[in-house]
């Protein structure tokens, strides 16, 4: 199947200000890419790509003062199936884990391992190790707190979701991946483009946020937010969690004034 993205984002500075985005889909789609991803910027804008540490590509700019408006389109190939399942995927002994994967057992600007680790140990220590153990978390958080677009907080952490009990998607990943790192097992947040494929139309579309967990040698998709499985995810860019992967990073203060995302299935032109 193919799945048309993009994104419109509009936004004002007072002065030129220099700022990094990550809104490109990960270098791990590339092969499926059928219609590149143009980038246009209004002003028309000199902008410079890189990767950052996590092998995200990042895409610096200098905004003027005014309105800049960035908009992106293009064109992927999906398998069309749905999120895969391991549910005899075991969890892997510290000791045993590569060398990449530990940073993702630490502690994070909004992953705060150590105000949560007593806790997690306490709901999940008995739950059987591996594939059911996250999926139990996944299903606590996916209970716990209630999805509210007119709460969203921008600083709002693991704990404090988990206190307020209130959020959007980033919180629902914020809180599994901070409880499943309290548990020794590595967890990243990610940020992508995941449309209504298979399921009803949400509307407005927006960028998603959910996780990916190490189990048995492999990285799993696991989403507390919709907590079931989903056709066409398009990852843009991990880390430890939304400090490390912002879609704007700007380096001076801006405005949003628009911003407009699309992810829907389209046909094959012969």
């Amino acid at each position: 199947m193919l799945i048309r993205y993009g994104y419109e984002i509009t936004l004002t500075c007072e002065q030129p200000t220099a700022m990094v985005c990550l809104l490109s889909v990960h270098d791990d789609r590339t092969a499926d890419i059928r219609d590149p991803e143009k980038i246009i910027t209004n002003p028309d804008l000199l902008t410079t790509t890189y990767h950052d540490m996590f092998g995200n590509r990042c895409r610096r700019l200098v905004a003027p003062a005014g309105n800049l408006t960035i908009w992106g389109d293009a064109t992927i190939e999906d398998d069309g199936q749905l999120d895969e399942v391991a549910p005899d995927a075991r969890e892997i002994a510290v000791q045993d884990l590569p060398d990449e994967c530990l940073v993702y057992l630490m502690g994070s600007r909004y992953c705060e391992t150590d105000r949560l680790s007593q806790f997690a140990w306490d709901q999940f220590g008995e739950t059987q190790p591996g594939w059911a153990r996250v999926q139990a978390i996944c299903d606590f958080v996916h209970q716990h707190i209630s999805f509210d677009y007119m709460q969203a907080r921008s600083t709002r952490t693991a704990y404090e979701a988990f206190q307020e009990r209130v959020g959007v998607c980033r919180d629902y990943a914020h809180l599994a991946v901070t409880l499943c790192r309290s548990l020794n097992i590595p967890a990243r947040y990610v940020n992508g483009h995941l449309g209504d494929i298979g399921v009803p139309v949400v509307d407005p579309m927006d960028f998603s946020a959910w996780m990916e967990v190490f189990l048995d040698g492999k990285w799993y998709t696991f989403d507390p937010r919709n907590n079931k499985r989903r056709i066409g995810r398009i990852v843009v860019a991990r880390g430890r969690d939304a400090a490390d992967i912002p879609l704007i990073n700007s380096f001076g203060p801006h405005v949003l004034n628009g911003f407009r995302v699309w992810t829907y299935e389209v046909q094959a032109v012969e």
